[in-house]
């Protein structure tokens, strides 16, 4: 009996997760009333370690023309997964800019990210890119936050986790790198907080016509590491790491 009284407790989460689309209006009125919420790219699920709590990111036309390009300010919130309160936002101002690389998407990230013992970092990754057929370029950009208190706070920005670029003639022949960054904690830092480490490969294609065939050579991964020290507050993300012009 114990066992199926549980059943409708465990219920109630997924329920809340599959609703808390119809609160983003409301959280959007709330706290920027003032701008227009970009609809189509805001997301919000339960936190998979506190089920207590939702976590949104809101994107906010700043100063975007009718084609979509412009300035977006940045909410991310915590709210309470019961009652829908918002428990703790922060909100970055022209945190995305979408021109001819354009903004295509947000993804909430609950990973594992434990920094410390009694904190947990959950993240949002930004997608960017272009719609050209000779240059390409496709990237995602990874912000991490943590809630303390009542206060959330960013911890890390901007770091590219992945980027596909390169330029070709339109049709076959051209030039592209796949870039591939993967995020994990590499134990004890400073003042208690972990280290993040950075792996990365990069691959590199060579396209070009042989014959009636479009034919594809790639490049042996090139594998590095990088590892992030918490320093004043955050982990100061390399420029070689992040994205010119992004978050």
């Amino acid at each position: 009996m114990l066992k199926l009284a549980a059943l409708p407790l465990l219920v109630l989460p997924l329920l809340a997760s599959a609703d808390c689309t119809e609160q983003l209006a409301d959280w959007a009125r709330a706290i920027k009333p003032d701008l227009k919420l970009d609809k189509e790219h805001a997301v919000c699920k339960i936190n998979p370690a506190n089920a207590s709590q939702t976590l949104a990111a809101l994107p906010f036309a700043e100063s975007v023309t009718v084609d979509g390009e412009g300035d977006y300010g940045l909410a991310m919130l915590v709210t309470d997964t019961n009652s829908n309160r918002i428990i703790a936002q922060h909100y970055q101002s022209a945190a995305i800019s979408s021109d001819a690389i354009f903004f295509d998407g947000l993804a909430l990230d609950t990973a594992r990210y434990q920094l410390a013992p009694k904190l947990r970092a959950f993240g949002v990754r930004v997608a960017l890119r272009n719609s050209s057929r000779v240059v390409t370029v496709d990237s995602t950009l990874l912000n991490l936050y943590v809630l303390e208190g009542k206060t959330l706070r960013p911890v890390m920005k901007a770091l590219e986790v992945s980027r596909y670029n390169g330029e070709s003639d339109g049709m076959c022949t051209g030039q592209f790198t796949q870039t591939q960054r993967t995020l994990s904690i590499a134990g004890k830092g400073i003042n208690g907080m972990a280290n993040l480490q950075i792996d990365e490969q990069v691959v590199k294609t060579l396209h070009k016509v042989k014959g009636e065939e479009c034919e594809s050579t790639g490049s042996r991964p090139v594998a590095s590491r990088t590892i992030l020290k918490y320093d004043k507050g955050h982990y100061e993300v390399p420029d070689e790491l992040s994205f010119l012009g992004s978050l």
